[in-house]
């Protein structure tokens, strides 16, 4: 999947590739009836398995960071469908068949820290609370010392996430859809009047106290309005958070560092085929989508961590261009196999600068 053989088929033209056979040490890979049958077999309890190896892989890099925050950044995809699979359904909001699952990454690394399939009809909330106090809960007891942030969309507003939060002790920034009440609010700090200057677009930030009926207390809420240039009325952006010691604009600022999510689910996708879901079956598909998060973390980890600064950035089109799909010349030399390739390839001074320092721990990740 790293190397970019995402189906099945592709297990047929690999049996005897080189480099596979090479690195794992066989003589010949699974064929693709082979892995047709293997992953049927997987079931919730193998599930549990991949997610405490994704776990245990990413306790190891974390320590190794010695990262003093963790900024845990919640959304929802798509996966489009095209056939009868099974718990497929239409979403409204996407307007197409397919899943709804839910993904959380690293908002500073982009490390993909935990995914779930659901069916294509759940709301974006759905079942959000079960899914991250495990995660919240392990790194609270793994690594006590590090502050735990959560950042999510308006999907997200849900009062039990809110308290799971603050009994847990986490940071969190989560943006409120808006209704006639806190309209109201914003209205009471920047009604509309003539601008001072219209050719200027206007930014202010308020902080106010506020309290939903379904909530159990009020909290704090911070209020952007921004009149565009040439606009006579404001528009108004609400969040919620428990932070005490930023002022309004940097916890909205704060909030609107989310948007690179954006750019690791499209690199999940894009890359590592998160939203190929090509099974009937519905466990298989889940099955498929741990692996697609384990290859985009592997390489994730190879490239924040090993790369030279000025690649630490590349997409995985560009490293298997650089690095895995480079034409070389296999040599059988006694017991030995060498791969020959070119001079001046970009790949060869690459890996160079990765490996250059053999006592640093990039090496060993490496």
């Amino acid at each position: 999947m790293i190397a970019g053989y995402a189906e099945d088929d592709a297990a047929d033209q690999l049996t005897k590739d080189p480099v596979f056979t090479q690195i794992i040490g066989i003589p010949a890979l699974a064929s693709q009836p082979s892995l047709s049958r293997f992953y049927p077999r997987f079931d919730e309890k193998s599930i549990d398995h991949l997610n405490q190896a994704n776990q245990e892989l990413l306790d190891k890099i974390h320590g190794f960071r010695k990262a003093e925050t963790l900024f845990i950044d919640l959304d929802s995809t798509h996966s489009d469908t095209y056939g009868e699979q099974e718990s497929s359904s239409y979403n409204s909001h996407y307007g197409t068949m397919g899943f709804h699952p839910l993904v959380a990454f690293d908002g500073v690394t982009g490390d993909f820290l935990k995914a779930k399939l659901r069916p294509g009809n759940v709301y974006t909330s759905n079942g959000v609370v079960e899914f991250i106090q495990p995660l919240i809960e392990h790194y609270n007891e793994t690594f006590p010392e590090t502050s735990l942030f959560l950042r999510g969309d308006s999907g997200f507003a849900v009062p039990a996430l809110y308290e799971l939060c603050e009994k847990e002790s986490v940071y969190y920034i989560i943006r409120l859809k808006s209704n006639a009440q806190l309209q109201s609010l914003a209205k009471e700090y920047h009604p509309s009047s003539t601008p001072v200057d219209v050719s200027k677009t206007e930014y202010f930030f308020e902080e106010s106290i506020y309290q939903a009926k379904s909530w159990s207390k009020p909290r704090k809420v911070i209020i952007q309005s921004v009149r565009p240039a040439g606009e006579l009325f404001f528009t108004h952006s609400f969040f919620v958070t428990n932070f005490e010691w930023a002022s309004p604009q940097d916890i909205v600022r704060g909030y609107q560092k989310r948007g690179t999510m954006e750019n690791y689910i499209k690199e999940a996708k894009n890359g590592f085929y998160f939203d190929k879901m090509n099974s009937h079956s519905y466990m298989v598909n889940e099955v498929k989508m741990m692996l697609t998060l384990l290859g985009y973390n592997l390489t994730n980890w190879l490239r924040t961590l090993c790369f030279p600064e000025g690649q630490k950035t590349m997409q995985i089109d560009t490293i298997r261009t650089r690095i895995i799909k480079v034409a070389s010349r296999l040599v059988k030399s006694g017991r030995s196999f060498h791969f020959k390739i070119i001079e001046f390839c970009i790949s060869e001074i690459l890996l160079e600068r990765i490996g250059s320092n053999s006592k640093t721990p990039d090496r060993i990740i490496c």
